[in-house]
This record gives C-alpha cells, sequence and structure tokens, in this order.
C-alpha cells in the first residue's frame, strides 16, 4: 500500500489551499506529526543553531574594564544645583575632549604598546577610532565635582595601564590649558595697554601742542574770563556811581559858596556850630548813599546834630555874650574859616570825582579786552573739547586695562603654582580582576538554546501553511465539503521502520552534540583562571 500524501482538488477542480490555521489544539499535533517525520531535518536545525550560538559567545570573548575619578575643586560647591547640570556636562566634555586630543592619544598608544609596532596613520585612525569607543568619560549628576574615567579593554593589565595614564594625563592637560588660557589672557590684557599707552601718550602730546600754539584755548579758560568780565562790569558801575556821587558832592559844596567871602569879621560861636552841622551833613549825606537812615552811624550823626541845633537855638537867644566871647577868643579880623572849609571839602571832592572818573575808564577798557579775549578763546578753542574727550576717554581707558592686565598676572601666577583649581584622584585605577562581560556568554548561549528550541517548530508551523497536501480527515470535510467514510492508518514495512530507525539516531547524535558541545565549554571555562 502506498504510503504517499494525495494532492486533493476541490469540486470546482482547483487546488486546495492549505488550511493549517485555526486553534492550537488542531495545529500542535499536526505540527508535532510532522517533526516526528522529519526528525533529522528538527535536530539539524536545533544543533545548527545552538551552536552557531555558542560559537558567537566564544568569539565575543571576555572584556575588563578599569576606573580612575578624578576630584575637582574648583571654589565651588559641590551640592550647588542652580547650574549643575551645565556644569556637569560641560566638565565631562572638556575631560573627554582633553583625552581625544593628539597629543594625549599618542601617549596612550605609547602606554597601551599599540605605537610599538610602528603603525601607519590609517591602522593609527582606526586603534584612535577604537579607544574612543572604549573609552567612558562623566560626571555625576549627584557629585559634579568629579569624573568619571573608565577604559575597557580585552587584556585587564593594559585596561589598568591605560586608564591610570588618562587619569593623568587629563590632570595634566587641564591645569596646563589653564595656565595657557591665563597666559594668553594676560598677554592680550598686557598687549591691549599697551596700545593705549601709545595713544594716550600721542593724544597727550597733541593736546600739549595746541595749548602751547594757543595759550588762551584751555579748559576752564572760558569760564575764567567770564567772571573776570563779570567783576569789571562790577568795578565799573562801581567807580562810575562813585564819580556820580563826588560830581554830586562837588555841587553842593559850590552852592554853599553863595554868601561866603574869603575874609570878614572873627567867627561867632553861630558860625562854628554851623560849619560842624555842614560838616556832619555832608557825612550823613555821605552814608546814606550806603546805608539806610537805621544805620548806627546815620542814627548818631542825627543826634549830634540835634544837639548843634539845640546849641545853635541858644546861641540865638544870647547874642551879646556869644560875640563877646568870639571876640576874646579870636581876634577882630582874619581868614573866614567856613569859606576855607568849603574850598577844602570842594578839592576833596572834585579829587574823588576825577579818580572815580579814571577808575572807570581804566575798567572799561580791561573789560573791552576781557570781551575780545573771551571772543578769541571761543574762535581758537574748536578742536579742543574732541581732543580733551579723546584723551580722557584714552587715559580712563588705559587705568582699566592696566587694571586687568594685574588681575591677569595674579591669575596667572596661581595657575603657574597650580594654586587656582585643585584636581585629585579620588580613587586610583586597579587592575581589573573579573570580566566586565562574564555573563556575556551564558547569555547569547541560554538565548541560542531557546532560540534552538522555537525556531524548528515555527519553521514546520510556516511550512505546514505553504504546503497544499491534505493530511487529516477533518481537512477533507472542511475544505472539500465530501463526506469521510473511513481511515487507512499507516502501515510502516520492515524498510519504512529501518529507515525511521536510523532517522531518530541520526537526529539524536546532533541532539547530543549540543549539551556535549557546551559542557565541554563549561569544563574548559572552569579549567581556565579568570
Amino acid at each position: 500500500m502506498s504510503t504517499a500524501l494525495v494532492e486533493w482538488s476541490s469540486p470546482g477542480g482547483g487546488r486546495l489551499p492549505p488550511q493549517v490555521g485555526g486553534n492550537a489544539a488542531s495545529v500542535i499535533p499536526l505540527v508535532l506529526s510532522e517533526a516526528r517525520r522529519r526528525p533529522v531535518f528538527m535536530a539539524a536545525c536545533f544543533a545548527a543553531i545552538a551552536l552557531t550560538a555558542l560559537l558567537i559567545g566564544l568569539a565575543l570573548g571576555k572584556t575588563y574594564t578599569s576606573t580612575t575619578t578624578i576630584s575637582v575643586d574648583d571654589g565651588t560647591s559641590p551640592t550647588a544645583s542652580a547650574k549643575s547640570a551645565a556644569k556637569v556636562q560641560a566638565r565631562a566634555a572638556a575631560a573627554r575632549e582633553i583625552a581625544l586630543s593628539h597629543k594625549v592619544m599618542d601617549e596612550i598608544l605609547r602606554t597601551g604598546g599599540w605605537a610599538d609596532q610602528n603603525p601607519d596613520a590609517l591602522t593609527r585612525d582606526k586603534l584612535v577610532k577604537r579607544i574612543a569607543t572604549q573609552l567612558d568619560i562623566a560626571s555625576p549628576r549627584q557629585l559634579p565635582n568629579l569624573i568619571r574615567v573608565s577604559y575597557t579593554d580585552t587584556n585587564p593589565l593594559r585596561a589598568y595601564r591605560v586608564t591610570r595614564r588618562f587619569g593623568e594625563l587629563i590632570i595634566q592637560e587641564s591645569l596646563a590649558e589653564r595656565a595657557r588660557e591665563s597666559r594668553e589672557a594676560f598677554e592680550f590684557a598686557d598687549s591691549q595697554a599697551q596700545i593705549y599707552a601709545r595713544r594716550l601718550k600721542d593724544s597727550e602730546t597733541r593736546l600739549a601742542a595746541y595749548r602751547k600754539a594757543n595759550p588762551d584755548a584751555r579748559v576752564g579758560t572760558a569760564e575764567d574770563v567770564n567772571l573776570r568780565i563779570a567783576e569789571l562790569r562790577r568795578t565799573v558801575d562801581t567807580a562810575r556811581l562813585e564819580s556820580i556821587d563826588a560830581r554830586a558832592q562837588e555841587a553842593s559844596v559850590r552852592s554853599q559858596f553863595g554868601g561866603q567871602s574869603p575874609f570878614g569879621v572873627s567867627q561867632a560861636r553861630s558860625s562854628q556850630i554851623q560849619m560842624q552841622m555842614a560838616d556832619l551833613r555832608s557825612q550823613r549825606d555821605q552814608l546814606l548813599l550806603k546805608y539806610t537812615p537805621q544805620y548806627p552811624d546815620v542814627v548818631a550823626i542825627d543826634h549830634q546834630m540835634r544837639d548843634l541845633q539845640a546849641e545853635l537855638s541858644r546861641e540865638a537867644s544870647h547874642p551879646t555874650t556869644s560875640l563877646a566871647v568870639s571876640r576874646s577868643a579870636t581876634g577882630t579880623a582874619g581868614v573866614n574859616p567856613i569859606y576855607g572849609e568849603l574850598k577844602t571839602r570842594l578839592a576833596d571832592a572834585r579829587s574823588r570825582s576825577a579818580a572815580a572818573a579814571s577808575r572807570a575808564s581804566a575798567g572799561q577798557a580791561l573789560l573791552d579786552k576781557e570781551i575780545a579775549r573771551s571772543e578769541q578763546i571761543l574762535d581758537s578753542s574748536g578742536p579742543l573739547p574732541e581732543m580733551v574727550r579723546e584723551y580722557e576717554n584714552n587715559r580712563d581707558q588705559y587705568q582699566a586695562l592696566l587694571k586687568r592686565r594685574a588681575e591677569a598676572q595674579v591669575a596667572m601666577n596661581l595657575d603657574a603654582g597650580q594654586h587656582t583649581v585643585g584636581f585629585e584622584v579620588q580613587e586610583p585605577a586597579a587592575i581589573p580582576l573579573q570580566p566586565s562581560s562574564s555573563l556575556r556568554l551564558a547569555h547569547v548561549a541560554s538565548a541560542g538554546l531557546l532560540l534552538a528550541v522555537i525556531a524548528p517548530m515555527l519553521l514546520m508551523v510556516g511550512w505546514l501553511r505553504v504546503d497544499p497536501r491534505v493530511r487529516t480527515p477533518g481537512q477533507i470535510e472542511q475544505l472539500a465539503g465530501l463526506p469521510v467514510l473511513g481511515s487507512i492508518p499507516l502501515q510502516r514495512t520492515p524498510r519504512l521502520r529501518t529507515q525511521a530507525r536510523r532517522h531518530r539516531n541520526i537526529a539524536a547524535l546532533l541532539v547530543m552534540s549540543v549539551p556535549l558541545a557546551y559542557g565541554l565549554v563549561l569544563l574548559i571555562k572552569w579549567m581556565t583562571p579568570s
């Protein structure tokens, strides 16, 4: 009897579509049945996948990671959180940039022994890129003042040497970079200070030459001249007022000459009193030109005049006695004293008037000279304000640059002595004793075993979905619409049984090769020290 599967056709003459879908109860038995019919294929898939995963895990090898931690003390609080994230990123980026520089990488290639092979430029570039991928530099957010440097390598001793050298070079180059920046800042401030020193000297020379050529062109000269003009105007006005006053007194004295002669009878007491009153009146008029009638001297003169007026009234009531006294005291004839007094006062008034007029004339001449000088200053001081502003600006800039240069010099000296930023190895690098990828082989092998079990089943399900042959009676009833009266079980001939036995043995050998290979690898790993 033939046991070959037959391709059925639908009632319409078309080919039956594959029907392996449905629930798991109908699919799983069919998949297991087909797996039993093809044991060699299923075992080969299982062994191939499992052994391939084992080979991949072995090819990955062991890697070792060494780590060093550097503490950075730049004077800031390690718990400051205002700009903590930005500071952490900037510090880590700066350290990584230093670590990947050509100078540092050349030293790392010598430290790791790569430079001993004298690699060409292309090989060197590949080595640098590989080292960069295996290098990790970061700063913890909780501790922004720390820099953690980690390097991974297949050789634990080389991982330790490279990590330690990376830490040393980062500290060394960071200090050198800060010293270089401070020196450049000082040199820049010094060059700018020298430039402004020359500018200041040039502007000072031009200003001095201009002032020498124009003596009146000085800052503040115009104000001094204006004050001098105002003072001279007051002086001229005062002199003119004094001249007017002197002329008024001269006119008053001239008016008193009426009825007086150079010679006359001996003066009586009343004449003396009148002369004193005239003198007091003249003094009073002189004071009233400057003060009010309530001024103490004016009030005293008023009292004296009242006393003389009272005495004059008494003399008028006793003329005989007064005349007798006058004759016995002075004689009968002589120079009129009132006339002489008036003449003296007239000469004094004329001299004061002439002196006031002379002062007014001289003051006016000086005033005209100062006005002309003021106009000359205005004409000659045109570029002076601009020159003064340029000089003051250069002076201020030069002084500011001197201050900045002094600060830069102090910072340069501190950085040269490594007093500004303190670098300290918080945790030194150590030789890694355990590989950082010890679980990688186990993970790959476990995933390979799981995939080796699932993949053949999935392949069988896929094969059943694309294979159109009929395998169960229920499939005939469902798809062909024909009733199934019965089914003939598969009958195995001796040849088929022998062939199936041989296939099972081959499948068993393939399946047993997997645990043997895994056990051998585990034994080798156990016997080989880490």
